[in-house]
Order: structure tokens, then C-alpha cells, then sequence
């Protein structure tokens, strides 16, 4: 056999065995990359937080921007339900659910206290259980290697006849900061922020925040409707932007994931 014959095909071949193996290489990493571990933000909390339904608008759940903040590395699970206390959002397995998807590196938002606070409602929560709660969620968050966060209540547009805005969460607020003190854990004090722009704004403007219509103004509500709980779209953004701002001082490596559009 002719030995330079032979030595050219035996190149041959294990050229074609390098194109190969380079080939499988790049196919593994094109599948790590597609399906590596993306970052979520989980969100937990009220209706003033969650996400809305079409026949809800223009009523907006300040969770809901948060969708568009990002780019694509990053989701956005909104958990948050309307009606829901600490206890309730326990009780209906809704944080059960969430323990089966978070994982390391995710972030976890906690809003609770419009329904917690209030002694009528199906959803009331003892000052001493809503702590326990909020105990609860951080510690089982941290034993997924998640992070969380506490967040205080949003304000209740609240003006008395003098103009004065008034604090209508005088006790779960401050027991949301006071938890998050005693398990060294990050709070950002939405309600501080949100009750200083309404005075900001003042009686009359701070209106356009929330979900404030006349009677005919939009099909969804013939009959007009003044809820000083719930925002329209304008006010969930706002509040979606100081807690946005607030994120990214304590959480740094999230405002590399900002999205262009936002």
C-alpha cells in the first residue's frame, strides 16, 4: 500500500472526527445557553400588587409594570390576589405553589397588610400571626438560596377635612419594618414613599393615581367608581418605579437586567 496514500486518508479521517467533536461541543453549549437559569422575581401580596383582568380596567395592580422593566433575562411571576392576607394566601397552598418553582439566585417581593389589618374581613390576620407569616416566607425563601425582600403596604389615598393625609396602616406597616429588623432582611418602605407622594400631590391631583371615574367615563364602570385603594395605570406606575428604584439599591446586579424600552 502506498504509504503517503494511506497517511492522507488517516488525516482525512481524523479531520472529520475533529469537525465532529467541535460540532457536538458547540451543540452542548447552544443548549446550555438556551435553557440556563433565568433569574424571576416572584411577587406575593394583594390586589394592590397583583395582576388584573381585562374586565378590571382600567384598574392596575402596580405588580403589573414590572412585566416591562426587564429585558429577557430576567421574568416576572406575579403571584399577588386580590383579597388575600398572609394567613389566606398560606391557607389556598398559593405559597406552596411558589416554593416549587424558586430557587437559587430568584427574588421574592412581599406586600401584605390591606387585608391583613382589617378585623371584618374573611382575610383578617392577628398582628402576632401576620409577623409570624412574614417569618415564614423569608425563611423558607433563604432555604431555597432565594432572596427576599419585605415590603410595607401602599398607601390608601386617605385626606382628612383639613387636607391632612392619614396613615391607614398605623400598625402592620411598622410591623412589616420591625420584622425585617429582627431577621436582618431587606424592607423597602413602600407606604413611607407612597404616602409622600400623595401629600406631594395633595387632596385634589392625587386622585389621578387611582381608579377614579365618572358615571359613562369607561364601560366597565357605567356607574362611575371612586376607589381610593386601587390604581389606574398612571399610579401603578408610579409605584412600581420607587419600588423598582428601591430594588436595584439593594439588589445591584439587577439593574444590569433593566430593559431599554422601560
Amino acid at each position: 500500500m502506498n504509504i503517503g496514500k494511506a497517511f492522507q486518508s488517516r488525516r482525512r479521517s481524523f479531520g472529520g472526527v475533529t469537525v465532529c467533536l467541535v460540532m457536538a461541543m458547540l451543540g452542548c453549549m447552544s443548549f446550555t445557553l438556551l435553557y440556563q437559569h433565568k433569574t424571576t422575581i416572584y411577587m406575593i401580596g394583594d390586589s394592590t400588587m397583583a395582576d388584573k383582568a381585562v374586565r378590571a380596567y382600567p384598574e392596575t395592580g402596580w405588580g403589573m409594570p414590572f412585566h416591562y422593566f426587564f429585558d429577557s433575562t430576567i421574568i416576572v411571576d406575579n403571584r399577588a390576589q386580590n383579597g388575600r392576607s398572609t394567613r389566606t394566601f398560606i391557607e389556598e397552598g398559593r405559597w406552596t405553589d411558589v416554593l416549587k418553582t424558586l430557587g437559587k439566585g430568584d427574588y421574592v417581593l412581599i406586600e401584605f397588610g390591606h387585608n391583613d389589618e382589617v378585623p371584618t374581613k374573611r382575610s383578617y390576620t392577628s398582628q402576632e400571626q401576620f409577623a409570624e407569616n412574614l417569618k415564614s416566607f423569608v425563611r423558607q425563601t433563604r432555604q431555597k438560596g432565594a432572596t427576599p425582600i419585605l415590603l410595607t403596604p401602599v398607601a390608601r389615598r386617605s385626606f382628612d377635612s383639613t387636607g391632612t393625609l392619614v396613615d391607614t396602616h398605623p400598625v402592620y406597616g411598622p410591623l412589616v419594618i420591625k420584622t425585617a429588623k429582627a431577621l436582618n432582611v431587606a424592607c423597602i418602605d413602600l407606604q413611607k414613599m407612597s404616602m409622600a407622594l400623595l401629600r406631594k400631590l395633595g387632596p385634589e391631583k392625587s386622585a389621578m393615581l387611582y381608579n377614579q371615574l365618572s358615571p359613562g367615563e369607561h364601560p366597565h364602570y357605567p356607574e362611575g367608581v371612586k376607589d381610593n385603594t386601587h390604581f389606574n395605570e398612571l399610579g401603578a406606575r408610579k409605584m412600581a418605579e420607587m419600588v423598582l428604584h428601591e430594588l436595584c439599591k439593594i439588589a445591584p446586579p439587577i439593574a444590569r437586567h433593566l430593559s431599554a424600552r422601560r
